[in-house]
């Protein structure tokens, strides 16, 4: 039952779908990116009438009902991380999803004691 233009794996896992198939061609999200450990939460906002959302924007959509980092949702929805930070960007540029103000440090850490960090966990 393969067809020419699909490669199945198996039967129980479907066609290989490419992740700039899943992008629709995009490498690089448009606008920020979403940083790895931020915490995103759905606005509970609908998406307008001009929205298309893709089966796997949908998804990340549903696991934003609880509060979620991009690297968490990359593993649940089984996809590559820079993938989800497209579909991500996406959805936070739609206002379907926030980060958590909660979970913002008001400012970043000194990159100075950053780095005296790092060189003490490569001493151990």
């Amino acid at each position: 039952m393969e067809t020419p233009r699909e490669r199945w794996i198996g039967r129980d896992a479907g066609p290989v779908v490419r992740p700039y198939a899943v992008t629709r061609g995009r490498t690089r999200a448009r606008g920020p990116v979403v940083d790895l450990v931020a915490i995103l939460v759905a606005t509970g906002r609908t998406p307008g009438d001009r929205v298309w959302l893709s089966r796997e924007h949908r998804l990340l959509l549903e696991l934003c009902g609880r509060p979620s980092t991009p690297a968490d949702l990359a593993s649940k929805a089984d996809l590559p991380f820079r993938v989800v930070q497209i579909l991500l960007a996406d959805l936070r540029e739609y206002g379907l999803i926030e980060e958590s103000a909660q979970d913002r440090p008001s400012e970043r850490p000194d990159p100075r004691i950053l780095m005296r960090v790092l060189d003490e966990l490569r001493r151990l």
